[in-house]
């Protein structure tokens, strides 16, 4: 595929003189020593660009755009919302029937443990109101010292203050002044990098339960609010939990009364072939965190779901102390909550959550089939349209190249110009996956396709 290069106008000035783009390198493209690319439209699994350019979407932008793009019936719930009411806040008891319906929607999927769900705008301000919501509750159970919060290395969970502290990886915290005091790391569950050549799968999960006992211990049971997670890690490299890794983990939670937050923002809603990564793994948490597929990414919106024991200690709260005093501007936004109903009632009637219980072991074994034999593949890994290739020095020493994204970033660069769009996750040398939940076999052959031109291009034989 011969690559149309960008319009170099008005447009393009404009972006470069007047954005500040996220995690971008801010001087590159405010010279315009790198190219941007204006995005103008999409339909189903591939997005156009201005300059007329198509590219298969293999990480739906962000994790986010599941249905597809160009999903008329979002759009048009939108604007039939907007024409009726764009906007009234939800504080003091207002409601607007679509965040209402949407409420009722997504509890009915949820685990049946869970209780309320409060709706913000993104998955890092959902993670906020988690940590506000597990210190006011134990505040009102008179123990105001249990205020910790466990996350693990190479997690994401956002860019905000709390947020970027729960996140796990350096970049986030470099010249932030992050992580905030009293939020701290344990070990990344990720067996490739295990500490021990020798250790098999369960010795790992030994090692990391081990590990975070010894955290809990060494801080204070009593000083410890919360441990959150992913259900399968994301943005730290797509890692699939060892074997055991989840039930393992509630168990000493529950022995020290912590609460578990499971950041569900890649995983819920069918990513990984089930309505929720917590199902798929048989976690019962306290706290789920929702954003990205519940809108299909056409409108911000994010949720934190709330389980019935800490509901009602919160309810039991504003009958002691009066109104939670805890609220953004848009929450419930009326417009946002139509393309959540909307999404939703695509997810059921596209059988999302099915065709990617059915894709995802097709994607695995086509990345096998492209890959697989490279010598410096050191893993192929995944769990329903979530998946990675990890690329290695020297994969049979376990043997990482020393510079983190340089052999991922050239080899997604090349799959951009075979018209496919992958991308280079931090922390390493690997190739990240999360299409479209609409994706189908002959787009995964075309993706995997890609794949295999790139990497010959980037580490010939």
């Amino acid at each position: 595929m011969t690559l149309q290069s960008p319009i170099n106008d008005e447009l393009a000035a404009w972006d470069r003189d007047c954005l500040l783009h996220p995690t971008t390198h801010t001087a590159q493209h405010a010279r315009g020593d790198v190219p941007g690319r204006i995005i103008t439209g999409g339909e189903g699994c591939t997005i156009i660009d201005r300059d007329g350019n198509r590219f298969l979407d293999g990480f739906a932008a962000l994790y986010c755009v599941n249905a597809g793009y160009g999903r008329s019936e979002i759009a048009d719930a939108m604007n039939e919302q907007a024409q009726k009411l764009a906007f009234f806040h939800a504080f003091a008891g207002h409601g607007n029937e679509p965040a209402i319906k949407l409420a009722r929607m997504i509890m009915d999927r949820a685990p049946d443990h869970m209780a309320r769900v409060y709706f913000g705008l993104s998955g890092s301000d959902a993670n906020e109101t988690n940590v506000k919501l597990i210190w006011q509750y134990n505040n009102l159970l008179g123990r105001p010292e249990k205020r910790k919060i466990i996350s693990r290395w190479r997690a994401y969970h956002g860019s905000g203050l709390v947020s970027g502290s729960l996140t796990g990886l350096a970049a986030y915290h470099a010249r932030f002044n992050l992580p905030l005091d009293g939020f701290l790391h344990t070990h990344t569950p990720h067996y490739l990098r295990r500490p021990d050549t020798d250790m098999t799968e369960a010795d790992f999960t030994n090692f990391l339960i081990t590990e975070l006992e010894a955290m809990i211990e060494a801080e204070g049971p009593d000083t410890i609010a919360a441990f959150i997670g992913e259900p399968i890690m994301g943005t730290g490299g797509i890692l699939p939990p060892p074997a055991g890794y989840w039930e393992r983990v509630q168990q000493v939670l529950a022995r020290h009364d912590i609460a578990l937050i499971a950041d569900e923002v890649v995983t819920g809603f069918g990513r990984l072939g089930s309505m929720f990564g917590s199902d798929h793994y048989g976690m019962k948490p306290d706290f789920m965190t929702i954003a990205k597929g519940l809108t299909s990414a056409y409108a911000p919106l994010s949720g934190s779901i709330i389980s019935q024991r800490i509901f009602d200690v919160l309810a039991d709260g504003t009958d002691q102390f009066g109104a939670l005093a805890h609220g953004w501007t848009y929450s419930a936004h009326p417009v946002s909550s139509a393309a959540g109903v909307a999404t939703l009632a695509l997810v059921d009637s596209m059988g999302l959550v099915e065709n990617a219980a059915h894709t995802g072991p097709k994607l695995l074994a086509a990345l096998r089939d492209a890959a697989g034999d490279h010598p410096n593949v050191g893993e192929i890994r995944g769990e329903g349209l979530l998946a990675a290739v990890e690329f290695m020095e020297n994969p049979a020493e376990r043997q990482f190249y020393d510079k983190p994204m340089a052999v991922s970033s050239a080899i997604s660069a090349a799959m951009l110009r075979h018209g496919v769009i992958a991308r280079p996750m931090p922390e390493g040398n690997i190739i990240g996956f999360a299409p479209p939940l609409c994706i189908t076999e002959d787009e995964i052959n075309q993706l995997a396709h890609a794949l295999h031109l790139a990497i010959a291009e980037v580490l010939p034989r």
